[in-house]
C-alpha cells in the first residue's frame, strides 16, 4: 500500500508542470502557429504571382508566353517548397515540447 501511494505521488509530481514550463510550451505553440500562418501566406502569394504571370502570358506572343508560363510554374514550385519548409519548422517547434 505504501509503495502504491509513493508511486502515485511520484507520478503526480512528474505530471505537474511549472508555470514557466506552461509559458514555454505556450510560446512554442504560438511560434509554430505563426510559422504555419506564414506558410499559408507564402502559398497564397506564390499562387497570386503565378496567376499574374499567366495572365500576362495570355496577352503576349508565343515565345514570351512560354517564358512567362515557365516563370509561373517556377514561382509555384518555389513558394510551395518554402511553405513546406515553414511547416516542417512548425512541426519541429511543436516537437520540442
Amino acid at each position: 500500500m505504501t509503495l502504491t501511494l509513493a508511486s502515485s505521488l511520484g507520478l503526480a509530481l512528474i505530471s505537474c508542470e511549472s508555470p514557466q514550463e506552461d509559458a514555454r510550451e505556450d510560446a512554442l505553440e504560438q511560434k509554430a502557429d505563426s510559422l504555419e500562418n506564414e506558410a499559408d501566406r507564402t502559398r497564397k502569394s506564390g499562387e497570386q504571382n503565378a496567376d499574374a504571370l499567366e495572365q500576362r502570358a495570355d496577352r503576349t506572343d508565343n515565345a514570351t508566353e512560354e517564358a512567362l508560363e515557365e516563370g509561373a510554374e517556377k514561382t509555384r514550385e518555389n513558394s510551395e517548397r518554402r511553405a513546406d519548409q515553414l511547416e516542417e519548422k512548425a512541426d519541429d517547434t511543436r516537437d520540442i515540447k
